[in-house]
């Protein structure tokens, strides 16, 4: 193909699959570069709410800024000076000084979707099939209503339906361990665990195992101290046979396969993980998972896709193709920067197609790769088997606590 539509006076269409991050990045610099676009999201109501902490960096802010966000008009997040690690007796065992902002999934999906049309974003609607013509790319629902358009961007995240029907064999890989979160409002700590934690990017550090935590806007995205949350992440090893299996089976006795809704957690599972953090985490953190009041269970995946288009009109971008270990830090700024380069890619070569589709895959398919790569290191203390003795090296480089505080969610160390 060597002359597209847009090359002929007729304005672009894109048909983005997936309401969150991704999705609305890529709508919103394609709206910016003169394309229509609307998006369609599985999900019959609003996602806010949904995740918990977010780390930023330099990249995410750009990205928002070229989305039109006004990043000094809108607080994007609360700032922290620095690291640290507190002991198993409550001590500051090693500080670090890294300036950061943390922010909540909420805060940011709220920012996007309010600089996105509203009659332009479709909730309810799950996608049956994809179909490409020569000039033109179709997504059906099961309501039985469809879409065209131009390009087809898959932005539906894990499980993504784009993928499975274009690429069916690319599935996540369970990583041999879990991440227990939460949030608890801040005022409901105790003088001692807000003055110690709840300004810091803070961490305990049980032997195979790594709590962390930091703070993040509160109700009604409120700022101020005294008003945030405090998120917090637990990572622990979970066998795939038996610890796992025992950690998603609800309350109901039913075996959930990957993930559970945080209400189906039986009660026994949340009891013996309490018990557990009085006992192996340091005590401001053992509080924290004390008062909050609904912890919910991530299983950590690996999923590296060796394609990013899918068709000659079709692609897939965030975690769709790419999910690393969170230790990184990237998910929502890898989402940005994805939708950034598929845009540069499209705007570059707006004759053909076919070859701007290439730039972006041969760009965003290594970065993705590399920050998969970078994650598994970081996390390979924490996984219930260490296999090999490059993963048993790999484990003790990146245990101890300065390496924790100088590596954890930061963009250094990532080599494409």
């Amino acid at each position: 193909m060597t002359k597209d539509r847009w090359m002929q006076g007729t304005q672009p269409k894109a048909v983005v699959i997936g309401g969150s991050m991704a999705g609305l990045f890529a709508a919103l610099l394609l709206r910016r570069e003169g394309w229509r676009v609307d998006v369609y999201e599985r999900i019959g109501a609003e996602l806010a709410g949904r995740g918990a902490g977010i780390v930023t960096h330099r990249e995410l802010f750009e990205v928002l800024a070229r989305a039109g966000i006004d990043t000094e008009a809108a607080a994007v997040g609360v700032a922290v000076p620095g690291r640290r690690v507190i002991d198993r007796a409550g001590r500051i065992a090693g500080e670090r000084t890294l300036h950061q902002v943390l922010t909540s999934w909420g805060h940011l999906y709220g920012l996007l979707k309010a600089a996105f049309p509203t009659e332009n974003y479709h909730h309810g609607k799950t996608l049956v099939e994809v179909t490409e013509a020569a000039d033109r790319v179709t997504a059906r629902f099961s309501d039985g209503s469809a879409a065209s358009g131009d390009l087809l961007i898959g932005a539906d995240g894990l499980f993504s339906s784009v993928r499975s029907q274009l690429a069916a064999n690319v599935r996540p890989g369970y990583a041999g361990y879990v991440a227990w979160r939460g949030l608890v409002d801040e005022r409901d700590l105790s003088p001692r665990t807000r003055a110690e934690l709840c300004d810091w990017f803070a961490f305990s550090l049980p032997p195979g195992e790594q709590m962390l935590g930091y703070p993040v806007a509160g109700a009604n995205e409120e700022m101020r101290v005294g008003a945030r949350r405090f998120n917090f992440v637990w990572y622990r090893p979970a066998d795939a046979d038996h610890g796992l299996a025992d950690l998603l089976t609800d309350i109901d006795g039913v075996r959930q396969e990957l993930s559970i809704p945080p209400t189906r957690i039986r009660p026994d599972v949340i009891a013996a993980m309490r018990r557990d953090a009085e006992r192996l985490l340091a005590p401001q953190f053992a509080e924290v998972v004390r008062v909050t009041a609904q912890p919910f269970i991530q299983s950590i995946l690996d999923l590296e896709t060796p394609r990013m288009v899918l068709g000659r009109r079709t692609v897939i971008l965030g975690d769709a193709a790419f999910v690393a270990r969170p230790h990184v830090g990237m998910g929502v700024t890898k989402a940005a920067g994805d939708a950034a380069a598929l845009i540069d890619a499209l705007r570059a070569r707006p004759a053909d197609l076919s070859a701007a589709l290439g730039k972006f895959e041969a760009t965003r398919l290594a970065f993705g790769a590399a920050v998969v790569r970078r994650a598994r290191d970081l996390g390979a203390y924490m996984q219930a088997q260490i296999a090999t003795a490059e993963q048993r090296a790999m484990a003790e480089l990146h245990r101890s606590p300065e390496a924790v505080m100088a590596e954890t969610a930061v963009a250094t160390g990532i080599a494409a």
